[in-house]
């Protein structure tokens, strides 16, 4: 696995490159692209990171894995490319983005152009096999995303983190709740979305707190 990834971000996240766990990670991971289908491509496994470089980030928002599906994951969380039917998950996104603040659903999920606004759109887990969903958890991403959240509350304040479901909740140990912004709901998934996502207006509350500390707000 070559680890192709911004510049700032690289030289941020050295330490846990150099770390005996990802190795072991990295050679589990070129094994599983060896003998399976895994996504997303290789090439876009760092993609959260080179859309949204470190001195641009103003909001995180943390997925569990990639989307399993055949040509679903580009390296976004929730995202898939241009094209690409939406996920139902997605599809709740774009629902609550529309009744929070009246933007229409767009054409595509490709969600690039928020991570260009400085919204790190990061799974926990950073691969997965297709149609195994899970799949690559418990082989060291955790650590490594887990790396990442507290490089970021470490580095910066200001930050909104915007937290959906039980799994990206755990990470807000790592931050710094009165020195951030953190929003917490359930998962956008058909499942869990009736009970607290739909109505959450995590969206305006996000541009909310950004403008209040002097930030510009996310064009979402």
């Amino acid at each position: 696995m070559d680890v192709k990834i911004a510049p700032d971000w690289k030289a941020i996240l050295q330490p846990e490159f150099n770390q005996p766990y990802f190795a072991e990670l990295t050679q589990f991971v070129r094994n599983e692209y060896a003998t399976h289908r895994v996504y997303p491509r290789g090439s876009n496994i760092f993609h959260a990171f080179d859309m949204c470089p470190f001195d641009k980030l103003r909001v995180v928002i943390i997925g569990q894995d990639p989307y399993h599906g055949e040509g679903q994951a580009h390296g976004l969380c929730f995202s898939v490319g241009d094209g690409v039917p939406f996920p139902p998950s997605l599809q709740n996104i774009f629902k609550e983005v529309s009744d929070d603040i009246g933007i229409p659903t767009p054409r595509s999920g490709n969600l690039d152009r928020w991570a260009e606004q400085g919204v790190l759109l990061l799974n926990a887990v950073l691969t997965v096999r297709a149609h195994e969903p899970t799949s690559h958890a418990g082989k060291g991403w955790e650590r490594f995303t887990d790396a990442v959240v507290r490089e970021i509350a470490w580095r910066k304040e200001g930050v909104v983190y915007m937290l959906w479901g039980s799994y990206a909740q755990k990470k807000a140990a790592m931050v710094d709740g009165t020195k951030n912004c953190i929003l917490r709901t359930v998962h956008p998934s058909p499942l869990s979305v009736y009970r607290g996502f739909f109505g959450c207006r995590h969206f305006s509350k996000a541009n909310d707190y950004l403008r209040s500390i002097g930030k510009e707000p996310i064009v979402w």
